[in-house]
């Protein structure tokens, strides 16, 4: 549970960041509305995103990994669609907040403790 809550707030912080520093993705700054997109887009990211990679494998493989770019941006597509208060203007603002989100996910994910207790 604690693990859970602790990548909830890191996908929280991930998204907050591509919104501050990726003009064309807005997010509200409600903290309860923002703990609910990082959820939104953790679940999306958790189910759909393996079985995305798993289809484009061709892909992904011919560009040598650059495709994944376009399924992290379809992600954080998806989830503006379904969210309210989270909003993306297009593919290339979303490809650059998912650049954003991926470093700030990796920065700060190298930070917590992978232990289960």
């Amino acid at each position: 549970m604690r693990n859970l809550l602790i990548r909830i707030v890191i996908n929280g912080c991930a998204l907050w960041a591509a919104a501050y520093f990726v003009d064309g993705i807005s997010i509200t700054d409600d903290v309860v509305q923002i703990a609910i997109v990082a959820f939104v887009f953790g679940l999306a990211n958790a189910i759909l995103k393996p079985i995305l990679k798993l289809v484009s494998f061709p892909f992904i493989f011919a560009t040598l990994g650059l495709f994944a770019l376009v399924i992290n941006a379809a992600m954080l597509m998806l989830t503006a669609n379904v969210v309210d208060g989270f909003s993306v203007d297009g593919w290339g603002p979303a490809v650059i907040g998912s650049i954003v989100v991926s470093i700030v996910t990796m920065l700060l994910g190298g930070l917590k403790d992978d232990d289960d207790d």
